[in-house]
């Protein structure tokens, strides 16, 4: 994508989703798909398995990560990631991973998302959608405690579209994954981070991510409007891990 004289481009893509999840196509079609478009890696991250209607399925976990062994002895020109993107809870490790689980995967993401149970769901769809908003600073309270605390309590690679699905305080969450050196997300898909949370997040000694969040393979590797979101609020492109100027 370009922007005045200077060009960017994804060079590894850590969020996208398959047919085990919410996605159209199979693991192998993204892949193919990453390598057409001379990505150097490509990342498998279906949805957290407690989700209500597109989670993962547990027993399906295994299935994946044999397909994607058995896909890099195939495609040995392309990094092959086995990720997953849990969904923040208020319960428990507040992911819907549990600890015992990180070795299953090559990287563990976690994002806010509706239809999980234990999350504020029904507070937060309401207060996102209503005509009026409402100026819910214990709802805001409750959100930012929670994900502050899967990022304390887990060991994430990346915190995936913050500030999506709700309001929360973008400054307290950077602040931990400043801390706990964790990437954010700038997610072409979704709106998050915002412009105004990049702005705000990049005041703090952390990296970021701009990831497709892709669903079917003709968005893999599409920075969207990620890329311009990131110009907008003066981000340094070097403190984004996977994006190279061309």
């Amino acid at each position: 994508m370009g922007t005045g004289k200077v060009n960017y481009r994804i060079t590894r893509d850590y969020h996208t989703h398959t047919i085990y999840s919410d996605g159209k196509n199979t693991i192998e079609q993204n892949i193919i798909a990453a390598r057409e478009k001379g990505l150097k890696g490509i990342g498998i991250t279906e949805h957290g398995p407690r989700h209500l209607t597109y989670g993962i399925k547990r027993e399906n976990i295994s299935v994946v990560r044999d397909t994607i062994q058995k896909l890099r002895k195939i495609y040995e020109d392309i990094e092959i990631y086995f990720g997953i993107e849990a969904n923040i809870i208020n319960k428990g490790n507040h992911i819907d991973i549990d600890p015992h689980e990180f070795a299953d995967f090559d990287y563990v993401m976690a994002g806010y998302h509706y239809g999980v149970m234990g999350g504020f769901c029904v507070s937060n769809f309401f207060n996102k959608h209503a005509p009026v908003k409402a100026n819910d600073k214990k709802l805001l309270i409750r959100n930012t405690d929670m994900m502050v605390k899967a990022v304390y309590e887990n060991n994430l690679k990346i915190l995936t579209h913050p500030g999506d699905k709700g309001p929360f305080d973008i400054d307290e969450v950077a602040k931990a994954c400043e801390k706990t050196d964790t990437l954010m997300e700038i997610n072409s898909r979704h709106k998050y981070l915002s412009e105004e949370g990049i702005r705000i997040a990049k005041k703090y000694d952390i990296k970021f991510v701009i990831n497709s969040d892709a669903h079917s393979t003709e968005k893999i590797g599409d920075m969207g409007t990620g890329l311009e979101r990131a110009l907008a609020a003066g981000l340094d492109m070097s403190r984004v891990i996977n994006v190279e100027r061309v």
